[in-house]
Formats: structure tokens, C-alpha cells, sequence
């Protein structure tokens, strides 16, 4: 699969002229440290993967030293993890953060040493940092539209509310409900926390449906294959999911006799991206002049190619299909898309 992130529009826009790369950067390898404060799920673990593939070939094939550290557990220890990276005197950081707000003294510190500093995914609020995630406003906003064109603008639906506290939950959900508030005849009812694992998805979904005879529609936040499987346990037919693009989800989506699916996706070739826009500011290529990039993965649905979002017209929706985006022999955490459009990254490599 070869479609990927792009730079959304506006910041493609507001990219800031400059004078051509100097001589003296043509061709240098820089040494780049990833530093990741979580490791524990397979987002996580593929986001390394990636960027330690991206590095060997394409355009960055010898052009960088990259170092991952992992800080489990812990904000404080990122920050001492930080330190010392910032005492090594890098080219570029590039920071999956803990925290928005407590890192920032320390990657100020980073920036004033004269490092590149990139926080994506989980991203931070220092301005003296980039900031590269996926676009979610967006995201929400074309699931629950799919959504409500699936239903015809009326029916029951389900909301899931993602992790208790998690701010991304809460922007998910609200995006959400957004969108379904501009058709008075979708009602919500019922709501659970699928906390972005199978089991909690699965139970959350067959408990709402033991207390309700009818439902069109399920709005989660995870995988949509543990909704599905609730539906099927209660003898209930299959309704119309929105999830996430994980690989279990597409191919159950893909596999399942009826089933309506669109996934959203926030890829893990993220990093891969930061590693890219590194090396591009570490060159002197033009600086993007926003330090808040927007990166929009492509969405996955059952009837992709057939279906256009009226509120971001520009998205890309791929049809899903087994042996091009879904994979019943690769692990089912692996997160789609894999690639983004500047380098090859395989499923196999991307699943490790």
C-alpha cells in the first residue's frame, strides 16, 4: 500500500521561501534521537519500526544516525532521559511526549543549545518546537458524517467515550457529537468506554445492547472488531461502525457478511514524518512557517470509493480490501496505513 500522510493544505500554504540548501549540507548525516515515553502497545511499537526502516532507505538512506530511548513510566523520567540526549549534543530531537506542558523547560533548554526539536503524536505546547499530528478535528468529524449518510440522517447510535480523562478521548467524542447534532433525528443512546482495547469495546458494546432492543449504529474509538463481535454474540444483526484502522478491524470489516465500516487513522509513520521534516530544516530546505503541522492519514471503508465527505472534500477514503490494506496473517494491532508516499515501508516490516 502506497498512500500516506500529506501535509495538510494549509500548512502546505503557509510553507515560508527560502534561499537554496548550502552546499555544506548536501549529503551530511545527522544524528537524530527518538525519544519515546511509552512503549507498552502496538502503536508504539510499530512507530519505531518504521522509523528505524525509513532511515535505511529512500531519500534518508545514509543521511541519518538514529537513536531511539525509551522513558517508561514516568514524565520525570523523559525529562532525565531529555537531559541527557541534550548533553550529547544532537542534531534533532524528535519527541513523543509525556506531557504537553512539563516537558517544555527542558526542550527549551534543547532549542537554546541549538537543537532541532519535533514533538509529534502526543505533542507538546513549547513554541520553540515543532508540532506534527494527525488532524483531529478532522477525523471525528468524517466518521460520524459517513455515519450519519449510512443511516439516512435517522437512527440509534452507540458513542464510545474512548479513556476516562484522556483529552483525545474527549476531542473524539466531541467530534463526534458535533457532526450528529446537525441531524436532530440520529439520537444517542447509550455511551461506553471502550479504552482503546478489544475487551472493554466488546463488553462495553454488548452491555449497552442487552438494555436496548434497537440500534443503527456504533460510533467507537478503537478497533470496531470487539462491536462487531457483540453484535454477533447477541444475535443481533450487523450495523454500521466507525473505528480506527487497525488491522483486525479491517479485516473483520472486510470479512464480515454485511458489515459497514469506515476507519480513520492516525498512523505511526508519524515518525517517519518528524525524521523527514528534521532532515529537511537540519538541510535548509524551507521551514514550515506554522510550527503546528497537520498530517492527514487516508481513511478506509467498506464502500470507499463511493462515497465523498462533503465536509472535507480532499480526503482520501480507499475501499478496503484483503491483500491491499487488510491482512488475515498479519498481526491484528499492526496500524494502517503503513507507508507514507516518500518511502516503500512493507507490512512485513512494519509488523516487524
Amino acid at each position: 500500500m502506497k498512500r500516506g500522510a500529506i501535509l495538510s493544505v494549509m500548512a502546505v500554504a503557509a510553507m515560508a521561501l527560502s534561499a537554496a540548501p548550502p552546499a555544506s549540507a548536501e549529503g551530511k548525516t545527522y544524528k537524530i534521537y527518538l525519544s519515546n515515553n511509552f512503549i507498552g502497545n502496538d502503536w508504539r511499537q510499530q512507530m519505531e519500526r518504521v522509523a528505524e526502516v525509513s532511515v535505511k532507505k529512500g531519500p534518508l538512506a545514509g543521511r541519518v544516525d538514529l537513536k531511539i530511548e525509551n522513558a517508561e513510566g514516568t514524565v520525570q523520567a523523559q525529562i532525565n532521559s531529555l537531559n541527557n540526549i541534550i548533553r550529547s549534543k544532537p542534531d534533532a530531537i524528535l519527541i513523543d511526549a509525556a506531557s504537553a506542558e512539563a516537558l517544555n523547560p527542558t526542550i527549551k533548554k534543547a532549542c537554546d543549545a541549538g537543537i532541532v526539536v519535533i514533538s509529534f503524536d502526543q505533542v507538546v505546547s513549547e513554541p520553540c518546537a515543532y508540532a506534527l499530528e494527525s488532524d483531529w478535528t478532522r477525523i471525528p468529524a468524517v466518521l460520524a458524517e459517513w455515519m450519519a449518510k449510512q443511516l439516512n440522517g435517522k437512527g440509534k447510535v452507540f458513542v464510545d467515550r474512548g479513556l476516562a480523562g484522556a483529552p483525545i478521548s474527549a476531542q473524539l467524542e466531541k467530534g463526534y457529537l458535533d457532526v450528529l447534532k446537525k441531524y436532530p433525528d440520529i439520537e444517542v443512546i447509550g455511551n461506553y468506554n471502550g479504552e482503546y482495547a478489544l475487551g472493554p469495546e466488546q463488553a462495553g458494546v454488548a452491555s449497552l445492547l442487552a438494555a436496548h432492543p434497537e440500534v443503527d449504529g456504533i460510533l467507537t474509538q478503537g478497533y470496531g472488531s470487539g462491536a462487531i463481535k457483540a453484535l454477533q454474540d447477541a444475535g443481533r444483526k450487523v450495523v454500521p461502525v466507525t473505528a480506527f484502522s487497525y488491522n483486525v478491524a479491517a479485516t473483520t470489516c472486510a470479512q464480515t457478511e454485511g458489515a459497514a465500516c469506515i476507519l480513520g487513522s492516525n498512523p505511526a509513520f508519524l515518525s517517519s514524518e518528524a525524521i523527514k521534516l528534521a532532515v529537511d530544516i537540519l538541510d535548509g530546505k524551507p521551514k514550515p512557517a506554522d510550527r503546528h503541522i497537520l498530517v492527514n492519514g487516508d481513511f478506509l471503508a467498506t464502500n470507499g470509493g463511493d462515497w465523498k465527505s462533503e465536509l472535507y472534500p480532499t480526503a482520501t477514503i480507499q475501499k478496503i480490501e484483503i491483500g491491499k490494506n487488510a491482512w488475515p496473517d498479519r498481526p491484528p494491532g499492526l496500524t494502517l496505513p503503513i507507508t507514507p508516499d516518500w518511502v516503500e515501508i512493507t507490512a512485513e516490516e512494519a509488523a516487524g
